[in-house]
């Protein structure tokens, strides 16, 4: 993994931005107060859809073809599909680079994720293999799927899901060995285990609250134009009223404060003062990176439960139920800093992966026909990925911007909504700053 997580990082640097770094910032930061007195002077109460019922219906074809069963049974039979053809590369591939399953889990599920349940909405749900063979045991066993041996407790959230996000990124980033057999195939092993087990005792609602893949592609999919509304019915909807329909459970602050928290320790990690430190300080990198990655989540997360608890206080209502309630709009944060961040990665270690496919075994065969495909490479220009790094960053932001200021509207009392939103337009400005700096400072 080490050479090909340094692509992540190998295009579009301080060098090739086509201003200054601190232009940069500047002009960052004064988007995010722009936006924030454009919105407090005209948009004045709460317009975005909290219940799940707005949206226009898709075509009636199209809605019959994305509802049939058969269709249905097609997407879970490619996810079972590519589940077993990558589990051959684990349990009988080459311990090298070379191994597909690396770029698999790494880049094309992890990285891949996002892009993908941005145009298309909760893909994983679809495709996970996890969800499709416990469905085809329940069946066997002319059982519901749905039902478990205990009911979930409404006090779980999305506590599992947050935690198995951590263990995952702990292993991209920090694992020991993270690009060898062994080390993936003991955390898929406890990975695995952890879903069948939450899946026999809660039925198959454990996987929409523990898995981390399906968690971060179903959030990452209210952003999408395509969507379902609350009765079921497919449509087309603004993506903001999407993404203001997540339900506010325990267990999604913390989640979504692992997902922007990984992402910056990953710029972090990359940076040449930290790669000084990981070789200086006598601790062993495992430690040091642990240690590393635990202190920015918990930066990251004290940050934004002081300035939500701080807004709710200022605005004179109840501060301790803001945070939950407002952690959808880091949403669109986390995502513009993970497309800003991997997209080099997922070009050209995507198209590299799905070469090596062809070979998962490393005998020199040519299965999928793919083994020489030729990587292209002339849409990554380093001035092109750092122009499309910084849009997406400022985008992420101001939608973040917006869509805390409905909620603010809805939260807080009319008079004080605007001034109780100040320490949320400080925080936008510190994690924009923050992460403008880790990505291009080095």
């Amino acid at each position: 993994m080490n050479a090909a997580h340094l692509l992540a990082h190998g295009v579009g640097g301080r060098q090739d931005l086509p201003i200054t770094l601190t232009a940069l910032i500047i002009g960052a930061v004064l988007a995010l107060i722009i936006s924030f007195t454009v919105l407090g002077v005209l948009w004045r109460r709460p317009r975005l859809d909290r219940d799940g019922t707005a949206g226009r219906p898709v075509p009636g074809w199209l809605r019959a073809w994305a509802d049939a069963p058969a269709w249905r049974w097609t997407v879970r039979l490619v996810g079972l599909i590519l589940f077993g053809y990558f589990g051959i590369a684990v349990l009988a591939g080459p311990d090298t680079v070379d191994n597909p399953a690396f770029g698999a889990l790494y880049v094309l599920l992890w990285v891949g994720i996002a892009p993908v349940s941005l145009l298309l909405g909760p893909v994983w749900r679809a495709l996970n293999p996890l969800r499709t063979l416990h469905r085809l045991a329940a069946l066997a066993l002319r059982r519901d799927p749905a039902a478990g041996l205990r009911p979930v407790p409404a006090r779980m959230g999305l506590w599992p899901a947050a935690a198995g996000l951590f263990a995952f990124v702990w292993l991209e980033l920090v694992a020991p060995g993270r690009a060898t057999l062994p080390v993936i195939t003991a955390w898929l092993v406890v990975y695995l285990l952890a879903m069948f087990v939450g899946a026999l005792v809660y039925g198959s609602g454990w996987f929409e609250r523990g898995d981390p893949f399906e968690v971060y592609s179903t959030l990452v999919g209210r952003l999408a134009f395509l969507g379902r509304r609350a009765d079921g019915v497919l449509v087309w909807r603004n993506p903001l009223d999407g993404i203001a329909g997540v339900t506010a459970v325990p267990g999604l602050v913390p989640f979504v404060i692992v997902l922007l928290g990984s992402t910056m320790f990953d710029s972090l990690s990359n940076a040449p003062f930290w790669l000084r430190f990981v070789q200086e300080n006598g601790l062993p990198a495992p430690v040091t990176g642990t240690l590393g990655l635990v202190a920015v989540i918990a930066v990251v997360g004290a940050a934004y439960r002081g300035a939500t608890t701080l807004a709710g206080r200022r605005a004179g209502t109840d501060a301790t139920a803001v945070p939950v309630r407002l952690a959808h709009s880091i949403v669109p944060i986390a995502v513009g800093y993970i497309i800003a961040h991997y997209y080099s990665l997922l070009v050209l270690e995507g198209q590299r992966t799905v070469a090596l496919a062809s070979d998962p075994l490393g005998t020199g065969s040519d299965w999928l026909g793919t083994r020489d495909l030729e990587i292209r490479s002339g849409w990554i220009t380093p001035t092109g990925v750092a122009l499309m790094q910084i849009t997406v960053i400022v985008i992420g932001h101001l939608l973040g911007t917006v869509l805390a200021h409905d909620r603010a509207l809805y939260l807080f009392p009319r008079a004080r909504a605007v001034a109780g939103q100040v320490p949320l337009l400080l925080l936008m400005v510190v994690y924009t700053v923050t992460g403008l700096l880790l990505l291009y400072a080095g």
